[in-house]
């Protein structure tokens, strides 16, 4: 079984046309995406439209809770624009994604950032002085009660893979759209990859365990930070440019 894993999009259309003609030259059994899809002033109607038509076994992220509920109050700036640039028919199609995914064959468990709280990061800490690993005690906290030997996560754009004590693995594939970007939940923090590739994994069973492989993409970012700058967020331009937050 070989299983490509995908997360946070966040509308760039160019990342994921990128990191798609990658999928299909390994030849994968299943693509599972791990939700935070469209969010972003990029291109977050066509990105909707292109992954509709995919069979990909997809979950929603928290960008997806809130980019439903600028129906009812206005939102942040990202989800605002992302729901006032797609169509009734492709936010029904987000509001159809379920929030975690348990596949019993061959044994993954998605979920977008920890277990029953998408805004949670799973392989992480935030505290006052930033983000840093989090102790291998609390990731084990987090995956306690989920059986399979493969956890997936996102949310965080960092790529990772740790090892459970028992030898289940959580990874983390990183982010396809978006290599860096600032948040002020818990407290304020950045997140950093260094370059700006489309990154996504291969998760590959081979009888014993999971082999998995992190891959960067090479893409037409700039062209991804000219539409940032065009839809007016000059600070996602510096991002997908860079992969840094930092000038």
């Amino acid at each position: 079984m070989k299983v490509a894993v995908v997360s946070d999009i966040h509308g760039n259309l160019w990342a994921l046309e990128a990191v798609i003609a990658d999928i299909d030259r390994q030849q994968v059994d299943l693509v599972i995406n791990a939700g935070d899809i469209l969010s972003g002033p990029l291109e977050p109607a066509a990105t909707a439209e292109r992954l509709m038509a995919l069979d990909w076994r997809t979950i929603r992220g928290n960008h997806e809770r809130q980019l439903l509920a600028c129906a009812r109050q206005k939102g942040g700036q990202s989800d605002q624009y992302a729901y006032e640039q797609t169509t009734a028919r492709q936010r029904d199609w987000l509001h159809s994604l379920p929030a975690d995914l348990t596949l019993s064959e061959p044994g993954i468990h998605v979920c977008h950032g920890a277990p029953g709280d998408d805004l949670a990061y799973f392989l992480e800490e935030v505290d006052p002085h930033g983000v840093h690993a989090a102790c291998h005690e609390s990731i084990e906290l987090r995956a306690a009660g989920i059986p399979a030997g493969l956890i997936l996560c996102g949310h965080t754009h960092h790529p990772r893979v740790h090892a459970l004590y028992d030898g289940r693995l959580v990874v983390n594939p990183g982010s396809v759209g978006l290599p860096a970007y600032t948040d002020d939940h818990p407290y304020p923090h950045r997140m950093e990859n260094g370059s700006p590739h489309a990154r996504y994994a291969i998760c590959e069973w081979h009888g014993q365990g999971w082999d998995v492989s992190l891959r960067a993409i090479g893409y037409d970012h700039r062209a991804a930070a000219r539409a940032a700058r065009a839809h007016g967020n000059e600070a996602w331009a510096h991002w997908l440019e860079t992969g840094s937050t930092r000038h």
